[in-house]
């Protein structure tokens, strides 16, 4: 199953360079409640990123694959994707797969998404990375969660 993981803002931003455009602790907690020790995609943007977060400690999921166009590039314990859309059509049914970004790999990963955990965050922010508009007529709203800041979501594919 693949499931989608992100956080955007009332328009569909998600990101200012390769970083986060707001510091929502509640939100940090869900993302890593959800992906913690899970087997993840990201880009490698999304990996650096991570990595100035984290710095010396390892990421906190368990398998990692990072996805890049650079052929070139090896990341140490990381399992590298240089054709995403290969690598989700080949996906083993039975693997609970997290995307977990940026822009690029959302874009790429939606049509194949069977659940899409959204944080929607309030309120509008700057940046210049944005999640791709989605068609919300294809999924059911299993679950949601209100709170000050974010309303958690939970999409899953018709």
């Amino acid at each position: 199953m693949i499931n989608m993981i992100w956080a955007m803002d009332e328009n569909n931003l998600v990101g200012i360079g390769d970083r986060i455009p707001w510091h929502i602790k509640e939100d940090l907690l869900y993302y890593k409640s959800k992906t913690k020790g899970q087997i993840v995609l990201m880009g490698d943007t999304t990996y650096y990123s991570l990595k100035g977060y984290y710095k010396e400690k390892p990421l906190p999921y368990g398998k990692i694959y990072v996805a890049t166009i650079d052929k070139n590039l090896v990341i140490e314990g990381c399992h590298m994707v240089y054709d995403i859309i290969s690598f989700l059509n080949d996906l083993d049914k039975d693997i609970d797969l997290w995307v977990v970004g940026g822009a690029t790999i959302y874009k790429l990963s939606l049509p194949y998404a069977n659940r899409l955990y959204i944080s929607f965050v309030k309120g509008k922010y700057e940046g210049d990375r944005y999640f791709p508009k989605i068609d919300y007529s294809n999924y059911n709203l299993i679950w949601e969660n209100d709170t000050d800041k974010v309303r958690y979501t939970l999409f899953e594919r018709k």
